[in-house]
């Protein structure tokens, strides 16, 4: 119902939290509860796959998959692979997930590509790692919803979200109405000015750090084929073009392999549940 209203609103993408692999730590009964939840949940949403088409739902799970059953493993890739090329509305589903070990997992991925040489060690940046979440493709949320009037994020996004809107609110979940979410939006609609200032502001920097090492590649470059450190300036240019669609080029091939590497992962799983 949520997430009709925020289709009906114009929110063409949602994420919501699950599964913690915190979770993982409560009693087996427990866990075993809610894996038997999760199994409703996605086989359900396996036999509303028309609807899913009709309305373009691209669906996609974010986690550590492997540390959940096979038999859920099978089921979450038949629902990705069968949803991944609509694209009117997507919904993520973070499922084994906590935010520090998708940071974690995303640095593994660069140190894979370094030692692939597929990358440049000078190619890892905090751009890079954020095309090595789990959620590189979606933008970064604009708005986080914490009910039931905690007020922490619980390892949630905690690299997606450092520009975005946080509401908490007392209402329990289950108890979440339309106007509980209207009264969020509002508070984002408040405060969207000071936000994207700050984002702009942070991508400049971004911006910014990235010309400063490439001025240095190239600084290094030119002194090695004997010119000072300013160097020719036509030459500096050149190099620093070069520099620049080589980077992008590096960059392009290993996220090709890292998505290869992702879809490969699912498409096996439905080969073994096959």
């Amino acid at each position: 119902q949520t997430l009709r209203w925020c289709l009906n609103l114009g929110i063409r993408e949602v994420t919501v939290y699950a599964f913690s692999i915190e979770n993982f730590k409560r009693s087996k009964e427990e866990v075993d509860g809610l894996m038997d939840l999760a199994r409703q949940k996605f086989s359900r949403l396996l036999e509303e796959q028309e609807s899913l088409k009709k309305h373009g739902v691209c669906i996609r799970v974010l986690g550590d998959l492997p540390l959940l059953p096979l038999d859920i493993q099978e089921l979450i890739a038949q629902a990705v692979l069968a949803t991944r090329n609509y694209n009117k509305c997507f919904l993520n589903v973070c499922f084994a997930y906590t935010s520090r070990h998708e940071i974690s997992n995303a640095v593994r991925e660069m140190a894979w590509g370094v030692e692939q040489g597929l990358l440049e060690p000078s190619d890892v940046s905090e751009s890079l790692l954020d095309k090595c979440l789990y959620t590189n493709n979606s933008p970064d949320p604009d708005l986080l919803i914490r009910t039931s009037g905690e007020v922490r994020l619980s390892d949630f996004l905690l690299w997606q979200t450092s520009h975005s809107c946080l509401v908490f609110q007392s209402v329990l979940w289950p108890e979440y109405s339309f106007w509980n979410l209207c009264e969020a939006i509002l508070r984002f609609q408040m405060n969207y000015s000071a936000l994207q200032k700050a984002r702009d502001s942070y991508m400049e920097e971004r911006r910014r750090q990235q010309m400063e090492r490439d001025q240095a590649y190239v600084t290094k470059k030119l002194q090695q084929e004997g010119f000072a450190s300013h160097g020719d300036s036509r030459r500096r240019q050149t190099l620093l073009q070069k520099c620049t669609a080589m980077r992008e080029e590096r960059i392009q091939g290993f996220l090709q392999a890292l998505e290869h590497k992702r879809v490969d992962f699912f498409e096996r799983l439905c080969t073994v549940s096959a």
